[in-house]
């Protein structure tokens, strides 16, 4: 508990003061243990109340024998008894007018007494665990005084002391050392000390207000306050600085508010003396005009006096702490400012003190930058715009800047201010600047896109000029030109903005503005409809295709909501509420469109783009909402359907036909009995056509169609696929006829292209859908037998298919391949056992190989020959071979294929990093996870090809081709592949153990210690295998060195020839004692020469690691001259292995989860 100052002897206190603010407890401990604390003491305190400020309070009232009113009232509430100011302001705000009152009246008492206790509140609001002492300065003309203001360390007692002038006093502060590391209350957390912070501040302004009419005109209260704050303020303590600084900017703002009621003061008295000295000379009273005119110049002196001190404040310490090492601080500052400048505005709302804020907004702290835009919104609301004309062009870039800040608040805000600014000033924002404000629409965080909106709808769509009716008009005409005025603004906006073309991210950021017009389907469907009245005005064809793609994507928001791919972590959550009016919404689009519908259908019939965003909109119907009553409206909707299909081919007028006739058919809707039937004659008569064609084209196995009828055949085909993709078509046979034509292709060839890459499509869509549905039910063994070998024919089939002389033939069966194999494995990993045993189809090592060979061919090709293609074929060609690199590495990650296929892909990380970085990255962390030890061997492997095949064709004398990496390549392959084990070392050190394992055999396999001392012949790979020593742990590099003695011996260790240079840095990278070093410079790189002795030359350091490591060593050494075994070396590193709850996984951006 914080015990109450020590008052000593009135005449004794004029020259000395001692006051102790030991803190309470409850500065570091819960609430339960402050009231248990209180509860302990409080008998203490009651005996000490004799000199504490209570008891004087007390002394002073002891005529009626009541308490002070606050300690009544928590008295009253069954409280324990506060004993400080600062035990009642910790309590809450519920006694804060009442101890308030109290103090005045004590300092009205006796106001040294009274001040010191306001003075041990401060300090105690700190959280200082110290003493304050007080000595009266006397001598005003003491020449000694500056040499007193010292904060330092006392050294013979170990505590800190602030020694300060705070007229009339001297005081010194001391406290611990460790108060500069500890915390206080403004920033310890907790509900409590959240409080706390609010009462501190009230507490500072209700003692200025209750104070406005007596002693703070005294001359002695404010000053010792002001000069108390403007002390501390200043301190190298954070405690006393951010407590004090939010203490005086709190009084400053209290002070205006008493600025302000003494400038209504005046001008009332001067409207009184105005109104007297208009009354005729005999009516007139000069004795009150003497008097009011008396008031007025004392009223003026009181505010002059007042403007004094919130200077003082303003130059003692916002000047001071504005720029403060603290954030906190700084926010604190700016946030007052602002304050300041909208309530006292003919002295603060200036540029003197504007520029303040506009230097802030460069801070780089969020909370600094976020006080000043929050300010400047109040300010410019305010209608002062006009003061601000000067600030507004200095800092207007910054402002629109401020857009793009890193933090999302900072930035929204900022579009707020922007928006606010351009309702009061019309003329401060150009165009441009509106154009690229704009842009944010676009963007990514929905919070900031959706403020963008607003100001978009309040700026160009609620334009009062768009709202002008034409004369004469009805009430339908002038809703319907509204909503064209509206909707050709947006389209203008839209067309102008040569990156962006995503209506559905417009949609979704206009959508809480502009909802009522994005909703109001009947206006915007009116625009697209026949209009008599108005064919004037009707939309060109390019209006037309963005009003349609404007009422699918809100018929879009309105179904599913917000967040869109991009925009939100997640699926947001909705209330009751939210989900009430999604409802609703979904009622009101499911009964307009599915009688304005047929009609769109039929007017865009020939238009596939326009035909194939209206086929989306049933998606999105309410089902519970349906009735007999539309049935009518549904024969017409599925007539126009069948019309559409059977008219274009376009795939994605096919796929959004097919998903409307799956939501359509869907069992719960009240057409399912109109809609089925329909779709079943729909896809028997295509069947049935596919059937015919496909016997009158195959003449002795020989496909022998001409034109017309292949594009019949093709076009018939494409539809099946389209539709098989959203339901199973099973039952219509398409497998059969799928594999009827691929039969005739691998037999006698001669099909089309596009008709075998349509036929592995069917084939691969009906194996797919007999998967998903495979294992619902029990299954028997004959139906599993039948699957495998349904499966590992259509495999077989699309091996033949990779070595197709089509390339578009060849990636198709190489995806359908992908798809259909990791189908399989997640049907078994999801396998009910009751169904049965699954059968396992695996690959065969032909297929494995012949996957492998067709994406070393077909993606890492050479940038070379792709000079002739334009930069959007490259990008198009880039993008399809990410695709099938790919789906290559999902069979790895589900483990379709063994971890060593992803051997030729880790060799190629270099090479082809900024094309396929993440995509192999990814499938390397992917692998780690399952297997950490076959990932490692799969680098090793990787690494160790390359350097024989290296090694090869340096044996033979030949110049390195660009298919052989070279040895500078290989070596920054392995430092990407050490990068790739993270910072956690004790995670991988078992895989790290093993890669320098193997590479030492490697190294050495074959190599016998003899007197001639010949290097191995593969001994340059120690420098590879030297990327990945900076990864292990020192305890395992001492256990590898020792490893590496039992292969190498210590004659050969300490061998100083040229030949054996890779094994002495290997030796270096282990011991540690030549991070810096970098090994490539003593090892040739592309050639197969030896290092020179110029080369070795260049670092004068070899030599000490020679003498210097074997002396470090020479005890390990004799400890372990045994040769340790495999056995020994792994149980060495597993021993001390520690196990982690969490792996950290790199995040890529190419998703290969399948």
């Amino acid at each position: 508990m914080i015990a109450e100052p020590t008052l000593l002897s009135r005449s004794v206190q004029k020259e000395n003061s001692v006051v102790d603010v030991s803190s309470c407890a409850s500065v570091h401990h819960v609430s339960s243990e402050r009231n248990e604390n209180r509860q302990k003491t409080v008998r203490g305190k009651r005996k000490a109340r004799e000199c504490s400020e209570n008891a004087k309070r007390k002394h002073s009232k002891s005529s009626n024998g009541s308490l002070g009113r606050a300690e009544n009232e928590q008295l009253k509430n069954g409280d324990v008894e506060a004993v400080t100011l600062f035990e009642v302001v910790s309590m809450g705000r519920n006694a804060m007018q009442a101890v308030v009152d109290d103090w005045i009246d004590a300092y009205t008492g006796d106001r040294d007494s009274a001040l010191l206790d306001l003075i041990s509140f401060f300090i105690q609001c700190s959280g200082c665990k110290g003493m304050v002492t007080a000595e009266m300065f006397q001598s005003k003309k003491g020449t000694d005084v500056m040499s007193k203001m010292v904060e330092d360390l006392d050294e013979d007692t170990g505590l800190q002391y602030k020694k300060f002038l705070a007229f009339p006093w001297i005081l010194t502060v001391t406290w611990p050392l460790d108060m500069d590391s500890g915390e206080y209350p403004l920033i310890m957390s907790g509900l409590y000390w959240k409080r706390f912070r609010s009462h501190f501040c009230e507490f500072v302004s209700v003692l200025v207000a209750q104070c406005q009419n007596c002693v703070i005109f005294d001359g002695y209260l404010l000053n010792t306050l002001i000069s108390l704050l403007t002390e501390l303020s200043d301190s190298r303590v954070r405690a006393f600085r951010h407590t004090c600084t939010l203490a005086a900017v709190k009084l400053l703002s209290a002070l205006v508010n008493v600025a302000l009621n003494l400038s209504v003061s005046v001008d009332n008295s001067q409207r009184l003396y105005e109104v007297e000295l208009a009354k005729m000379a005999s009516k007139r009273a000069s004795p009150r005009l003497d008097r009011i005119q008396r008031k007025i110049s004392e009223l003026q002196d009181r505010k002059c006096e007042i403007e004094n001190m919130m200077d003082a404040i303003f130059k003692g310490v916002f000047l001071k702490r504005y720029r403060d090492v603290i954030p906190e601080i700084r926010a604190i500052c700016m946030e007052e400012l602002t304050v300041w400048m909208k309530l006292y505005s003919s002295v603060f709302l200036n540029d003197s003190y504007l520029k303040y804020v506009g230097w802030m907004m460069h801070d780089k702290q969020p909370d600094v930058r976020l006080k000043c835009v929050l300010g400047l919104q109040a300010l410019y609301q305010d209608q002062s715009s006009s003061k601000m004309d000067l600030f507004t062009i200095r800092f207007k870039e910054r402002m629109i800047s401020m857009t793009l800040d890193k933090d999302h608040e900072v930035a929204i805000q900022a579009m707020r201010l922007l928006m606010v600014i351009s309702q009061s000033c019309e003329d401060v924002l150009s165009p441009d600047d509106h154009k690229n404000v704009f842009q944010f629409v676009y963007c990514s965080h929905r919070p900031l896109a959706t403020t963008a909106g607003e100001f978009l709808y309040n700026r160009l769509l609620s334009n009062h000029e768009l709202s002008k009716p034409r004369d004469g008009a009805s009430d339908q005409e002038r809703h319907r030109e509204l909503v064209l005025a509206r909707v050709r603004a947006l389209i203008h906006f839209h067309t102008e903005n040569e990156l962006h073309q995503h209506v559905l991210y417009l949609v979704d950021s206009l959508w809480d503005s502009a909802g009522a017009l994005l909703k109001d389907w009947t206006g915007l469907t009116s625009l697209l409809l026949p209009h008599t009245s108005c064919q004037e005005q009707a939309l060109s064809s390019a209006e037309e295709a963005f009003v349609i793609e404007l009422i699918l994507a809100s018929v879009r928001q309105a179904a599913e909501g917000p967040p869109l791919s991009g925009r939100g972590a997640g699926k947001k959550v909705i209330n009751t509420k939210e989900k009430k009016l999604q409802i609703d919404d979904c009622t009101k689009l499911t009964e307009h469109f599915i009688k304005v519908l047929p009609e769109l259908l039929s007017k865009y019939s020939e238009d596939a783009e326009k035909l194939a965003s209206l086929l989306k909109i049933p998606q999105y119907f309410q089902t519970d909402t349906c009735d007999h009553e539309n049935s009518q409206c549904v024969r017409a909707l599925l007539a126009e359907l069948e019309a559409a299909v059977d008219r274009h081919t376009d795939a994605g007028l096919l796929e959004a036909a097919a998903r409307s006739y799956q939501s359509l058919c869907a069992q719960d809707l009240p057409w399912h009995s109109l809609a089925r039937p329909s779709f079943d004659r729909l896809i028997q008569h295509w069947t049935d056509t596919l059937g015919t064609r496909l016997g009158e084209s195959l003449s002795d196995g020989c496909f022998t169609a001409n034109e017309d009828s292949t594009l019949e055949f093709l076009s018939t085909l494409k539809k099946l696929n389209a539709f098989n993709v959203a339901q199973d078509l099973s039952k219509w046979s398409l497998y059969e006829l799928g594999t009827r034509l691929l039969d005739v292709e691998i037999k006698h060839s001669g099909l089309p292209m596009e008709v075998t890459i349509e036929a592995l499509r069917c084939m691969c869509s009906c194996i797919l859908w007999k998967l998903n549905t495979f294992g619902e039910g029990l299954t028997s063994r004959e139906s599993a037998l039948q699957q495998r070998s349904q499966l590992r024919a259509f495999c077989e089939k699309c091996h033949r298919c990779l070595s197709h002389a089509e390339q578009l033939v060849r990636e198709q069966a190489f995806m359908c391949l992908s798809d259909v194999l990791i189908a399989h494995n997640y049907q078994l990993q999801m396998w009910d056992s009751s169904a049965g045993t699954p059968l396992l189809y695996t690959p065969d090592p032909k297929l494995q190989k012949a996957l492998l060979s067709f994406v070393v061919e077909h993606v890492f090709t050479s940038p070379e020959q792709d000079t002739h293609s334009s930069k959007d074929g490259r990008l198009e060609d880039l993008h399809r071979r990410r695709n099938l690199l790919a789906a290559y590495c999902k069979l790895i990650v589900h483990s379709v294929l063994e971890m060593s296929m992803a051997t030729e892909l880790f060799k190629q990380y270099v090479k082809f990093y900024n094309d396929f970085g993440d995509i192999i990255k990814e499938t390397l962390n992917r692998t780690r996870q399952m297997d950490k030890m076959e990932s490692a061997r799969t680098l090793v492997q990787c690494l160790q090809q390359l350097y024989l095949r290296l090694k090869q064709e340096q044996d033979r004398g030949n110049t390195c081709s660009s298919r052989v990496q070279t040895y500078s390549s290989i070596k920054e392959l392995a430092r990407r592949f050490s990068l790739t084990f993270g910072w956690d070392q004790i995670k991988s050190r078992e895989s790290l153990a093993m890669i320098h394992r193997d590479g030492i055999e490697f190294v050495f396999k074959g190599f016998v210690q003899q007197s001639e001392k010949h290097s191995p012949p593969y001994i340059s790979y120690l420098t590879i295998l030297s990327e990945f020593s900076s990864k292990l742990l020192k305890p395992d590099k001492k256990t590898i060195y020792s490893y590496l003695q039992k292969f190498a011996g210590e004659q050969v260790i300490n061998n100083r020839e040229e030949s054996w240079m890779p094994l002495i840095y290997y030796r270096a990278s282990l011991m540690g004692t030549a991070e810096g070093e970098d090994a490539i410079s003593f090892i040739s790189s592309d050639t197969n020469k030896q290092p020179s002795l110029s080369n070795r030359s260049r670092s004068p350091s070899v030599r000490q690691v020679n003498s210097e490591g074997m002396n470090s060593h020479s005890e390990d050494s004799k400890v372990q001259q045994a040769p340790l075994s495999r056995e020994q070396l792994s149980s060495s590193l597993v021993s001390d292995k520690v196990l982690r709850s969490s792996d950290e996984v790199d995040v890529d951006t190419v998703d290969i989860d399948g």
